[in-house]
């Protein structure tokens, strides 16, 4: 199988594989395979990587699934969004640790607090 040209994908198609990549590491956690949830953590990575490659940083597309039905993937968008969004990707992280859903929310939680304490430093 040959490795996927995300250079060749269109924005909103990748906003799709992000989502579908998202979901997969849902899917992942909750089944306890944490081999195969490293792998999805890095093909979402080159998924974000190639969206803020683009002109105009295009990672604010995934802005558009802040809404998702899947809390991993709003929880992804999320932090995904932060250096081309913060207000409202942190408005976003705040809405996932209040809701108590986890591991999400934890991971949420976890997240404000390494921003306020100036360790995660989004680019």
């Amino acid at each position: 199988m040959r490795k996927i040209e995300l250079s060749d994908i269109a924005t909103e198609d990748l906003v799709v594989r992000f989502a579908e990549i998202g979901q997969a590491q849902d899917q992942a956690l909750l089944g306890g395979e944490k081999a195969k949830f490293k792998r999805l953590f890095q093909q979402m990575a080159e998924v974000s990587q190639e969206l803020k490659s683009r002109p105009g940083d295009q990672r604010r597309a995934l802005m558009r699934l802040y809404e998702f039905p899947n809390m991993q993937v709003r929880l992804k968008a999320a932090k995904h969004t932060l250096a081309v969004a913060p207000i409202e990707a942190r408005r976003q992280l705040e809405i996932i640790a209040e809701s108590k859903w986890f591991p999400q929310a934890g991971e949420a939680g976890m997240s404000i607090s390494n921003l306020d304490g100036g360790i995660f430093k989004p680019t």
